[in-house]
């Protein structure tokens, strides 16, 4: 859900970054020492998995992780998603350096959310644990492509059609998202339960 550059408002493209460093600095703040690895490696996820896309309109269409890298961070996602995207916009042209705040946000923001909606739910029975992060990947690429779709739409109201297409274009992307979150948080309950939100010995 990379935005273009040269497409969004002025106002739109200060707003995002303003809102992306607020979003990245309570990150930082709130990412433990010991957790900097697990941040790295859930980063390094993200950056491959967004490489194949398919471009739709101002947009594109891929997988995102963000669902995955926010349950297991919480706030530390921004920082995470924000190294991932600056690589991107470098190294590939994925996106760009302008509508990088508005991206970090587009992302980050739904993977934080579903952190809170969803968090409690993988220590749960399996199948409260299995809803939870299901819906957790399918619910952070909906949320995200609904805002991107409002940054496109309060830039011109004449993307309205491009932005439902756009929303659209990406409920196969949610179940995707869905089932493989589902399938990590299922293999982390059995290898590595101290990495799930919530976690007590």
């Amino acid at each position: 859900m990379h935005i273009s550059e040269g497409v969004l408002s002025g106002q739109v493209l200060f707003s995002g970054m303003v809102l992306a460093a607020a979003g990245t600095a309570i990150g930082l703040k709130r990412i433990d020492y010991d957790r900097i690895p697990h941040t790295a490696i859930l980063s390094a996820s993200f950056f491959v998995a967004s490489l194949i896309h398919v471009p739709i309109g101002p947009s594109s269409v891929h997988l995102i992780l963000n669902g995955i890298v926010g349950l297991l961070l919480g706030w530390g996602a921004f920082p995470a998603i924000l190294v991932a995207l600056t690589l991107q916009a470098l190294l590939f042209q994925f996106g760009g350096i302008t509508t990088l705040g508005v991206n970090t946000m587009t992302m980050a923001l739904p993977a934080v959310l579903c952190y809170y909606l969803f968090g409690s739910m993988v220590h749960k029975r399996n199948s409260i644990a299995l809803f939870g992060s299901f819906a957790c990947g399918a619910f952070s690429v909906f949320l995200g492509a609904i805002m991107v779709g409002l940054a496109l739409v309060f830039t011109e109201e004449n993307f309205f059609q491009v932005s439902t297409l756009l929303v659209i274009s990406h409920l196969p992307v949610m179940v995707i998202e869905g089932i493989i979150t589902a399938f990590c948080v299922t293999f982390l309950k059995k290898v590595q339960p101290a990495m799930l939100p919530g976690f007590h010995e």
